[in-house]
């Protein structure tokens, strides 16, 4: 007997453990029955789309997403011939050149400072923040501010650059702190406008540049939560550049969300709505790509910490939406909604990592060691 699309995804996401039209948080209402084939013909990227579009609810998203993942149901349900399409044209074309990284960068970063001013913390932190210590958005940032600035060891009159810059809240506390010089790069124009006023009359140049474009010698080098936008093709390029900008002595800090199994391009969802053309890297290419350029001296994994990150911007989002909705209609309201907590319960489900990763070119001489805060 063959199955409706409504008995298929009804049996799938009860073998997670969640009932459509059920009474437990996680379990979702469904208001318009084409939900159903949405998914089973468009998977993740129906799943997003049809909640954008109100066609169901749940009282708690981020707990229905790690319900799914965790039982990878993601992967059970049928794949598109348009998703494979999809996957080989970015296995063939190249996704994130210098020129198209501008338009991937805009079309997320460029939305509107003012969303991202109520989103995150008080020095605009678009990155996973340490919660360890911390009890609020505002401390859990500055503590991985701080760990991020120790583990590269910096001194005073270092110059450092900051690639994918964001509103230049590790050159700010860098400058305040530790006493260093440091250039910033970001192709988001609403980014670097931004990040120039809020680190006027501290040593640090923001520029509106890509990563290729560098090319003078720096004491050490960080990357907070950019290179998901580099692309596989780019790696060579991108860590190739780290090599020839980074002084013989010096240390890269990566930091970076990592993914268990290698895909071209993020989720389906994701790709279309929120981060165009991002990749997840693996441990797997990153190690191909560092090998021959650096000594791999930490890795760390606080993947843990995103998953309350993102439900702490998600709070701010809804506390502060009376403020925004004049520029940001319903549907723009879900989305971003969709995006935050699909995420967390990502990271909830221990599918999406998060990594700092201390390289250096020739070894720390005795080893490498850093304090923590």
């Amino acid at each position: 007997m063959v199955r409706t699309p409504k008995e298929i995804i009804t049996h799938l996401l009860s073998s997670a453990g969640i009932t459509v039209n059920g009474q437990q948080p996680w379990d979702i209402q469904v208001h318009d029955d084409t939900f159903y084939k949405a998914v089973l013909h468009n998977g993740s990227l129906g799943l997003g789309e049809s909640y954008m579009h109100q066609q169901w609810d749940c009282e708690c998203p981020d707990e229905f997403f790690a319900k799914v993942l965790r039982a990878n149901l993601d992967v059970q349900v049928r794949k598109s011939l348009s998703f494979q399409a999809e996957i080989l044209a970015a296995r063939l074309l190249n996704f994130q050149t210098s020129s198209l990284a501008y338009r991937n960068g805009s079309a997320h970063y460029d939305i509107g400072n003012d969303l991202f001013e109520a989103m995150l913390d008080k020095r605009m932190t678009y990155t996973c923040g340490f919660w360890e210590k911390a009890h609020t958005l505002d401390e859990a940032q500055e503590y991985k501010l701080e760990l991020s600035c120790r583990k590269l060891q910096l001194q005073p009159g270092m110059h450092v650059l900051d690639i994918g810059c964001g509103w230049g809240s590790f050159a700010r506390y860098a400058a305040e702190h530790y006493g260093v010089k440091v250039t910033g790069i970001t192709i988001s124009k609403e980014q670097a406008e931004l990040a120039a006023a809020l680190c006027k009359g501290l040593p640090v140049d923001i520029r509106l540049t890509d990563y290729r474009a560098v090319h003078e010698p720096f004491d050490a080098i960080v990357s907070l939560g950019m290179f998901e936008h580099v692309g596989y093709k780019n790696y060579g390029t991108y860590l190739q550049m780290v090599h020839r900008c980074l002084k013989d002595d010096g240390l890269f800090l990566l930091h970076s969300i990592g993914g268990n199994t290698a895909n071209p391009f993020t989720d389906r969802w994701l790709n279309k709505y929120i981060f165009p053309h991002a990749m997840i890297p693996t441990i797997r290419l990153i190690g191909q790509f560092i090998e021959g350029l650096f000594v791999m001296e930490h890795w760390q994994n606080f993947s843990v910490n995103y998953d309350r990150t993102l439900m702490a911007w998600y709070d701010n989002v809804v506390q502060h939406w009376d403020q925004l909705k004049s520029r940001y209609d319903p549907t723009f309201f879900r989305m971003w909604k969709y995006y935050l907590l699909s995420c967390a319960g990502s990271f909830r489900a221990r599918k999406s990592q998060l990594w700092q990763i201390v390289l250096s070119k020739n070894g720390v001489p005795g080893g490498y060691r850093f304090n923590l805060p």
